[in-house]
């Protein structure tokens, strides 16, 4: 009942004006924002308002959060969710944010197959149980540059969208039965690859941290989809053609129509 009435809410919230610092705090904060096009801007900051409207951010470790910080981390988890039907996170309650790294207890299996336990450096998080965990930091440090193929706050958010069946497992929700037989062909062996030239030490197109396992598979491609399009279209096609069917974006032919390919 809850959801129904969030859901009615939600077309006020996105046709409220969006305010001119918000705007500027996109221009300067999140440069993915300015290969959209005119129409994707307009949508990503109704999506913005209702993610900032919805969503509890919380700072930590006496991190303020101001609206800065909530317009550029909502703008990347709405990046995602452009062009696309969703419900704007339906099992993300909570977004805290430390001012940096921060030290974490727990297991972290590492792509090679061991597992490290005790306390481990870490810029983020995704818990399938409502939260996001993030260094503000390392947001700003990975928005900045869109060519560097990591951006921590498109990764976390990845996570969420691959966790809202409840399973974080490399596999969102698609559409039909088919759509997710053509995943798995395009996907499976790709990761599969990638495990085998981590094990061997041999150099990868892909952020060697996705051979940890199917989850951090698909975050680190959704990474590299948004911030080095040309470099996954050319070298894994098939990764890169279900992910433009899956996000409903194309940020290759974006680019290229920017600068007139």
């Amino acid at each position: 009942m809850f959801g129904f009435f969030k859901r009615r809410k939600r077309p006020g919230i996105r046709a409220q004006p969006f305010p001119p610092a918000w705007r500027e705090t996109l221009e300067e904060r999140v440069p993915l924002f300015e290969q959209l096009e005119p129409a994707e801007q307009d949508e990503l900051c109704g999506h913005v308002q209702v993610l900032i409207a919805e969503k509890n951010f919380e700072g930590c470790q006496g991190f303020e959060v101001t609206d800065e910080v909530k317009v550029t981390v909502a703008a990347h988890a709405a990046l995602l969710l452009l062009n696309r039907e969703h419900d704007y996170y339906p099992r993300l309650d909570s977004i805290l944010i430390y001012p940096s790294g921060y030290e974490a207890h727990g297991e972290e299996v590492l792509p090679d197959g061991s597992v490290v336990a005790g306390s481990q450096h870490r810029l983020g998080e995704s818990w399938t149980s409502g939260v996001v965990i993030l260094s503000w930091d390392d947001v700003l440090s990975g928005a900045a540059n869109v060519r560097d193929g990591h951006n921590v706050a498109v990764h976390e958010f990845a996570h969420q969208l691959d966790q809202e069946d409840g399973v974080g497992d490399g596999v969102p929700t698609l559409e039909g039965r088919s759509a997710y037989r053509a995943w798995g062909r395009a996907l499976a062996p790709e990761f599969q690859e990638l495990q085998e030239r981590v094990a061997a030490g041999r150099r990868t197109k892909i952020d060697a941290y996705g051979a940890t396992n199917g989850a951090e598979f698909f975050a680190v491609v959704t990474e590299a989809f948004f911030e080095q399009p040309f470099k996954l279209e050319k070298h894994h096609p098939e990764v890169y053609a279900e992910l433009v069917s899956f996000y409903k974006q194309d940020p290759a032919k974006r680019r290229r129509d920017r600068r007139g390919d």
